[in-house]
């Protein structure tokens, strides 16, 4: 079966709006959008818990690192802005094309997101994790350009993630400094 550019963006049409639940009320999208990002952030960072009082308390701490208490708060708030942003970005009326960039760029930059904590404490490999998380920060910069044009909630809601994510590299890069 042949398929062109058209009928691939018919198919993606067609696939989104069987999904899209456009009558669906937004407190309904919000809900299963943050519990669902909560839900991956948190299967993620079972691999932190794991090894945060092991190798983890080994390292040399870069200045500025914070106490492990405050890391479990910072991220279950920063998962439901994002969550939150998604459904923005997912209820929002707008341009198919605007509103799959978004949808698409906040995808990626999740994913990057959850492969960090693996690398780092998992694998305890502050190098890979370093490779993770500059892509990482360069997503979500991106996301939240393509996000501004189809909700400016969204993309606002995204900033302080951004701004943690920048300070997490200063310390990926600073353990990795002290720690060779």
């Amino acid at each position: 079966m042949k398929t062109g550019r058209a009928s691939d963006d018919l198919w993606l049409i067609c696939a989104f709006r069987a999904v899209s639940f456009s009558g669906m009320q937004f407190w309904k999208k919000a809900l299963i959008c943050v519990v669902g990002v909560e839900l991956l952030g948190n299967a993620s960072g079972v691999v932190t818990f794991l090894s945060v009082d092991g190798w983890y308390d080994t390292l040399q701490r870069p200045p500025g690192t914070p106490p492990n208490w405050l890391f479990g708060p910072v991220w279950t708030t920063l998962y439901a802005m994002l969550g939150l942003a998604l459904a923005l970005l997912w209820h929002r009326p707008t341009e198919l094309l605007l509103k799959r960039r978004a949808l698409k760029w906040f995808g990626i930059q999740l994913g990057l997101n959850l492969l960090w904590t693996p690398a780092f404490f998992g694998l305890q490999r502050i190098d890979l994790a370093l490779v993770v998380i500059i892509p990482l920060l360069l997503a979500i910069g991106w996301t939240i350009r393509v996000a501004y044009p189809v909700s400016r909630p969204a993309a606002a809601l995204m900033l302080p993630y951004l701004l943690w994510v920048g300070y997490a590299t200063y310390l990926n890069v600073g353990f990795l400094l002290l720690n060779r």
